[in-house]
């Protein structure tokens, strides 16, 4: 008997505890999916959540702080603090919403439109290899049904 049976039959064990669990299994599939996506966005000094305000910022929406809060489901202090770390990387820029002069908008600068596109490469790179088990049917299914969870309104 091998050293690692116990730690299988353990495994199995916790499994079969939460394996039908979907709030479990949508957290530990987040957990791994954000591991491999900031381990290749950091190769170009980004994380999960500073490349999602830089995607968005990218695609010409101009979102306020506010809507990237409301969108991300992130406290607006952590928003404030990811927009800060991407201005100052000169990444992108708050300027001031034409509609509405006591809102700040945030837009991608052109070295941030770069940076997003690489990052976007890499991000997907990421995503093919959580994702390598999958059809690309059951890809898209997936998609679908997490955008249903996602975003129920």
């Amino acid at each position: 008997m091998s050293a690692e049976q116990p730690a299988v039959t353990r495994k199995g064990r916790l499994s079969a505890a939460l394996g039908d669990d979907l709030s479990f299994l949508l957290a530990r599939a987040n957990a791994y999916s954000l591991a491999a996506g900031n381990a290749a966005l950091a190769t170009i000094g980004l994380r999960a959540r500073s490349y999602s305000v830089l995607a968005l910022a990218a695609d010409g929406s101009r979102p306020s702080q506010r809507d990237l809060a409301d969108f991300l489901r992130l406290d607006p202090s952590q928003v404030v603090a990811l927009v800060d770390d991407l201005q100052t990387r000169g990444l992108v820029a708050r300027e001031a919403d034409p509609a509405d002069r006591r809102t700040n908008v945030v837009i991608a600068t052109a070295a941030g439109r770069v940076l997003y596109e690489q990052a976007r490469a890499e991000a997907q790179r990421a995503e093919e290899q959580v994702f390598a088990r999958l059809a690309p049917r059951e890809r898209e299914q997936l998609a679908s049904l997490l955008q249903l969870v996602a975003f129920p309104d």
